[in-house]
């Protein structure tokens, strides 16, 4: 399905170290492919470096200055580093207020996470890696056992294997609005 999404503007979210590389790339090509225009928000300002060194990214804003109302969607992207928004209020804040204005809001890896913290997945339908599975239904996630899943308007992935279907994934759920 060739996807138009020009004149739509997404945020993704990345560590400031450790992100996963796939779980960037895929979804930033997927959305750059569909002509939408991508902004990468983090804790630092500084060159962030993927997991596996592939992937070198500079921000172009700080989490502070992000203005969730500019944004269609709003994706985080996991990687070890991803952890250091599971207890970061201004993430919480962001993924908060994508969700109160409707907007898509995904997750990959061990980013549903940061959404499951923020109180965002009780009664949800919803994946991650492994690792944070047991977090994910502590919060009330109904946790399902596949790659990618989707309930309403928000997706999750469960890893790096999931980053190409992810993407097409947050790609038709935003064609749907056009």
């Amino acid at each position: 399905m060739e996807v138009d999404l020009a004149e739509k503007d997404v945020l993704m979210v990345i560590a400031s170290k450790d992100f996963r590389d796939e779980e960037y790339r895929e979804p930033a090509a997927a959305l750059a492919h569909a002509k939408a225009g991508v902004d990468i928000a983090s804790s630092s300002k500084s060159e962030a470096v993927g997991m596996l060194g592939k992937q070198r990214v500079v921000p172009d804003l700080l989490l502070n200055d992000v203005d969730v109302s500019k944004y269609v969607a709003v994706i985080f992207v996991g990687g070890s580093g991803a952890q250091e928004y599971f207890d970061d209020p201004t993430a919480h804040r962001i993924a908060r207020e994508a969700a109160d204005q409707g907007k898509l809001l995904a997750a990959i890896c061990i980013a549903p996470s940061t959404l499951a913290n923020a109180g965002l997945l009780a009664g949800k339908r919803a994946t991650c890696y492994e690792s944070e599975r047991e977090n994910l239904a502590a919060k009330g996630a109904q946790l399902v056992d596949q790659g990618v899943v989707r309930d309403r308007n928000i997706i999750t992935a469960d890893g790096p294997h999931s980053a190409k279907t992810f993407a097409k994934a947050v790609c038709e759920a935003l064609a749907e609005d056009t």
